[in-house]
């Protein structure tokens, strides 16, 4: 397991979420406000034992939506969107996935075309594979690819950094290109290789860098991900649930 006390025990008192936009109407979403009348989007935070799963609550919650944290497959493929954030080993959070069922949910949301939102180590399980200590771990296989410890003087990765974000970007659209988002990480992605004659589309990729470059986001129809934590980035963060929140109506 990866040895940084912070990557597994980010806790809920380092957040530095703040308010987002509110939700409005849209056609997919199910729940209606009682505040409002408004239509609002149904979010389930995937409780799989890895993940500040209060914190992504929180501010999915202030971005608009309703949210519920819970482990049931079933609420998790129904609902209107599900997040999936994590912290800690790959291979301890690909082990807690699979207990609850998380990466068929993910699989069956997907081909359906139904939104998923990956954090951090959320976003990591989605390749195809992560390699800590020497120890290959299976991951769930949306992406192909490999996550590994960054080649960086310092580690872990933990603060405030810039990314540069791909034209057409919808996650992180309206965000100036000098806002700054929160990161605490020692391994990460660090290219989306598709292969020769793959029919995937090509994701649109927001780059960063620690020691060298590594994928920060990633959009891909339905699948989106973060390397860092948009519940502890302030306004930025705030700003970038709004808009998946947007994609999810």
């Amino acid at each position: 397991m990866r040895g940084e006390a912070d990557e597994r025990g980010s806790g809920e008192a380092d957040e530095r979420g703040s308010g987002g936009a509110g939700g409005g109407p849209g056609a997919r979403c199910a729940g209606v406000s009682a505040y409002a009348g408004l239509v609002r989007c149904r979010i389930v935070v995937l409780d799989y034992g890895f993940g500040n799963v209060r914190s992504a609550q929180r501010a999915l919650q202030r971005a608009g939506a309703d949210v519920d944290v819970t482990a049931d497959p079933d609420a998790a493929l129904n609902a209107d969107g599900l997040a999936v954030p994590g912290v800690g080993a790959f291979a301890a959070c690909m082990a807690g996935l699979r207990a609850v069922r998380g990466e068929v949910v993910i699989g069956k949301r997907l081909a359906g075309s139904r939104p998923v939102l990956g954090i951090c180590v959320g976003m990591q399980v989605l390749f195809a594979e992560g390699v800590e200590h020497g120890q290959r771990t299976e991951g769930c296989g949306q992406w192909p690819g490999i996550v590994r410890r960054l080649d960086a003087p310092v580690l872990p990765h933990m603060g405030w950094n810039t990314v540069s974000a791909p034209a057409g970007t919808r996650l992180l659209a309206g965000i100036a290109g000098d806002a700054r988002f929160y990161f605490v990480h020692s391994y990460a992605a660090t290219s989306l290789p598709l292969p020769g004659g793959s029919q995937m589309a090509q994701p649109l990729i927001t780059w960063a860098t620690h020691g060298e470059r590594f994928i920060a986001a990633v959009e891909n129809g339905p699948l989106s991900a973060t390397q860092f934590h948009p519940e502890k980035s302030g306004d930025a963060g705030a700003a970038l649930l709004a808009n998946w929140l947007e994609s999810v109506r």
